[in-house]
């Protein structure tokens, strides 16, 4: 069974791990080993504990998934949602996302980014509502979509 909870300081290697797992797929994709997510240390991720609430999805023991969240004003940044390459596509990611909009009730804007040509994932947020915004260049190779989304009043 699959337990969405928040993340504690201790979970810190196993999402580090799990993301530079998750994120293979998108460096190969972009032919950029040097993509952020790859190259976080623990250290940057335990002081984010500090700013943003970070999420983990459970199965058992495993540490299969984790999103963050942040928010400035009325608008809910979301980041790094990975889901662990064996348990794509099964609604996961979906479920993370879902739990860092619930627990951001005062957001009035969500906001998140991926790369241009992971059209899976930018696929997967306009199902749940969030539309391009605009696009800016990471790198030569890489090109980053913003999407939001506008909670209705």
């Amino acid at each position: 069974m699959l337990n969405i909870s928040r993340a504690e300081l201790v979970d810190t290697a196993a999402i580090i791990q799990l993301q530079r797992l998750a994120y293979q797929t998108e460096a190969e994709r972009y032919n950029d080993w040097s993509l952020p997510a790859l190259t976080q240390t623990i250290e940057s991720l335990q002081a984010e504990f500090t700013q943003q609430i970070i999420l983990k999805a459970v199965q058992g023991e495993e540490i299969i998934g984790s999103v963050r969240a942040s928010m400035q004003q009325d608008v809910c940044n979301i980041g790094r949602l990975i889901v662990h390459p064996q348990y794509q596509r099964q609604g996961i990611g979906s479920q993370l996302l879902r739990k860092v909009e619930t627990l951001h009730p005062q957001a009035r804007i969500f906001e998140l980014f991926t790369g241009s040509k992971s059209f899976e994932n930018i696929r997967l947020y306009q199902k749940h509502g969030y539309a391009i915004s605009h696009s800016e260049k990471l790198s030569p190779e890489v090109e980053l979509v913003f999407l939001r989304k506008t909670k209705d009043e």
